[in-house]
């Protein structure tokens, strides 16, 4: 790292979970100790950021030599853009690589995957008993390269594996509340996630809430803010900790609580039934054609995806806000989505 700040490039920028992490680190009372590079496609957004004092490039994710350069510049990535991007993962690497090679020290690479690596396919129709821990990378290292996401995160801790990187993997789980930055106040951070917003929509559409099968299925949730408090305690923890687990033993899940999608699929019929949005309030079990429609006949918001964040939480991160927070938190959801 360099004797006067540390640069880190950060993917993911206007991003939910990326501009939420990035106000994390300017918020710290060692802010100035960081140099933050981002990259955008919006010209416009570009010139935003820089007036908040971050470096910003024009370009895309998928521009692997742009990449590469990027990275060979950085003393640490955070990577919250597309998870499943594997050429923006490998074209990271070839750069830290590049970096490694010039000074002789690993350059730090937290990457965003997610708790959908851990999916038990169910249809909705049971809790399933299997639980992952994070602390245990042994059990971790069952799961089949098949799964969603599972691709990037062994090629980032294969690349840790050979010695020019360290690499640390947060997952979190389902991951709710409205983001509040200074970015999202100036219109080029997105405010909302991805999964609660989603089904909000897809029940305007149908005319009811709904859940795959029974929606007795588990999956973690954490709260934005907290998740992104993580994020600058791991940054810690590896600074202060030398012999901190990275690479295979760098897995970190987030999770506050542990919900069903019945759970979720309730509250939103609840809340748009009160907004006078739908006529029933009870949620109904999507049918072949919802899945065909809205979810590309995947059934994949019926899997389980248990886990125990023993590895987060040893770190010292202390979530607070669980299930009850996050049901709590979906009529402003809605109202969001809605545009109340």
């Amino acid at each position: 790292m360099s004797a006067n700040k540390t640069k880190i490039l950060l993917t993911g920028a206007t991003g939910y979970v990326g501009g939420t992490v990035l106000e994390r680190f300017l918020s710290r009372p060692d802010a100035h100790k960081f140099e933050f590079t981002v990259l955008v496609r919006d010209a416009t957004k570009a010139e935003k950021f820089k007036t908040f004092g971050v470096n910003a490039v024009v370009g895309s994710h998928s521009d692997a030599p742009l990449m590469e350069a990027l990275a060979s510049e950085a003393d640490a990535v955070i990577a919250t853009a597309d998870c499943d991007d594997l050429v923006a993962a490998k074209a990271t690497l070839a750069g830290l690589k590049k970096k490694f090679e010039a000074t002789g020290v690993k350059p730090i690479f937290i990457n965003t995957s997610g708790t959908g690596v851990l999916a038990e396919d169910a249809k909705g129709m049971f809790a399933s008993d299997l639980v992952y821990d994070d602390s245990d990378a042994a059990q971790i290292a069952t799961l089949p390269e098949t799964r969603i996401h599972r691709n990037v995160d062994l090629a980032i801790t294969d690349a840790d594996a050979e010695g020019y990187v360290k690499s640390y993997i947060v997952l979190p789980g389902i991951i709710w509340g409205l983001a509040k930055t200074r970015f999202v106040d100036a219109g080029i951070q997105h405010r909302q996630s991805m999964a609660i917003p989603m089904l909000v929509k897809f029940s305007l559409d149908r005319g009811s809430s709904g859940m795959v099968g029974a929606g007795k299925n588990l999956w973690p949730n954490v709260e934005i803010d907290e998740q992104a408090d993580f994020y600058s305690i791991l940054w810690d923890a590896i600074v202060a900790n030398p012999t901190l687990g990275h690479g295979r033993s760098g897995y970190f899940f987030g999770a506050g609580g542990e919900g069903s999608f019945l759970q979720v699929a309730e509250k939103i019929g609840e809340v748009l039934f009160a907004l006078g949005k739908v006529t029933n309030a009870e949620p109904t079990t999507f049918t072949q054609a919802d899945l065909d429609k809205y979810f590309k006949g995947s059934a994949f918001f019926g899997t389980n995806a248990r886990c125990r964040p023993t590895h987060s939480l040893s770190l010292g991160w202390k979530p607070v806000k669980g299930t009850k927070e996050m049901l709590e938190s979906i009529r402003l959801e809605v109202e969001a989505t809605v545009g109340l």
